[in-house]
């Protein structure tokens, strides 16, 4: 939701083995892919080292020996995606700016397949997954500090305005909602939530 890859920073022990390219990327891909399968289908309780070197028909012993453990494998699934292309929309207002990232946020965590939800409940049982689950956010806001830099640049908002704390204000709506009472709160909530920060923002309410 900043412009180059983040590394999740673990120790030794618990850094994923990385080699680029070939039969390597393959079985990264296929691991990881059955992660999050496996996260979505079973929930983190059923999530274990064997379950996912079976779905993914790759062996046990690489398994083990790459991620070590489930903490492991979570991490990197996060690493993964905070090494994507993802940025905001440019739609010419903080509003519709707002909007279009809260809409996303909330396709999310309702789609066919939740798996931004499984992996925040999953984070609350593994340290390591809840390490990089806080680098994929700080990056995700790094990414979308741009719109509040853009609203400054078009004379929206205070040039004080904290891009952090607007862009936290646009979004815990939905993660209120939607993961933690888990209401069935329709597309609109998104929207509303983000024309309230931008209101609040006019009025000076994230100034630092």
């Amino acid at each position: 939701m900043s412009p180059q890859r983040v590394e999740t920073d673990f120790s030794d022990e618990a850094r994923p083995a990385r080699r680029p390219g070939g039969r390597s990327a393959e079985v990264r891909r296929r691991v990881l892919d059955a992660v999050r399968a496996e996260l979505v289908e079973h929930g983190y309780d059923a999530l274990s080292m064997d379950a996912v070197a079976d779905r993914s028909a790759v062996h046990r012993t690489t398994v083990y020996r790459r991620w070590r453990d489930v903490g492991g494998l979570l991490a990197d699934v996060l690493a993964e995606a905070a090494g994507d292309e993802w940025r905001p929309s440019d739609t010419g207002s903080l509003d519709d700016d707002l909007i279009a990232v809260n809409r996303e946020v909330y396709a999310a965590l309702t789609g066919d397949s939740p798996i931004t939800t499984a992996l925040i409940a999953a984070s609350f049982r593994s340290e390591q997954a809840a390490d990089a689950l806080r680098v994929f956010w700080a990056d995700r806001y790094d990414r979308c500090a741009v719109i509040v830099r853009r609203a400054i640049e078009r004379g929206e908002i205070s040039a004080r305005t904290d891009a952090r704390r607007l862009l936290i204000a646009a979004t815990a709506p939905l993660y209120h909602e939607l993961v933690l009472l888990r209401t069935a709160a329709g597309v609109r909530l998104a929207d509303h939530a983000a024309r309230d920060a931008a209101t609040a923002a006019r009025a000076g309410a994230f100034e630092a």
